[in-house]
């Protein structure tokens, strides 16, 4: 990839994040970043936000919920509660976050159900706290 379309797509994939995870997260997202970690935030940037997340064939409230589902199956309750965030952000309601969770506890496990509603009512209560 050129550094033009790199450079497009960390700018893009910026603005994208921002709008769904809040300046606040991506703020601190970037300024906790050290030389070490420091790559993996710019392909974070460049390829889940700028590229992915960026398309146009979903819209971000389904984007949203097809995320959590993904975080739900790979019992990742720390990345699940910022998309629950986001998810929120995008206009997703509480009733289909929660929806998603018993959904996925058929496919994925009671214990990641589980594990997943514990983080989203975290974010869910302080959302509406």
């Amino acid at each position: 990839m050129s550094s033009e379309k790199q450079n497009e797509n960390y700018k893009n994939g910026e603005q994208v994040r921002r709008e769904v995870m809040g300046d606040e997260f991506v703020d601190r997202a970037l300024n906790n970043a050290t030389e070490f970690d420091q790559p993996l935030q710019d392909l974070v940037m460049e390829n889940a936000w700028g590229s992915t997340w960026n398309r146009n064939d979903l819209p971000k409230d389904t984007r949203s919920l097809v995320t959590i589902s993904m975080l739900i199956a790979l019992k990742a309750p720390n990345e699940l509660k910022g998309h629950v965030r986001g998810a929120l952000r995008n206009g997703v309601t509480k009733e289909e976050i929660r929806a998603v969770i018993m959904h996925a506890s058929v496919y994925c496990g009671f214990p990641a159900a589980i594990e997943a509603m514990r983080a989203a009512k975290e974010i869910i209560d302080t959302w509406e706290g």
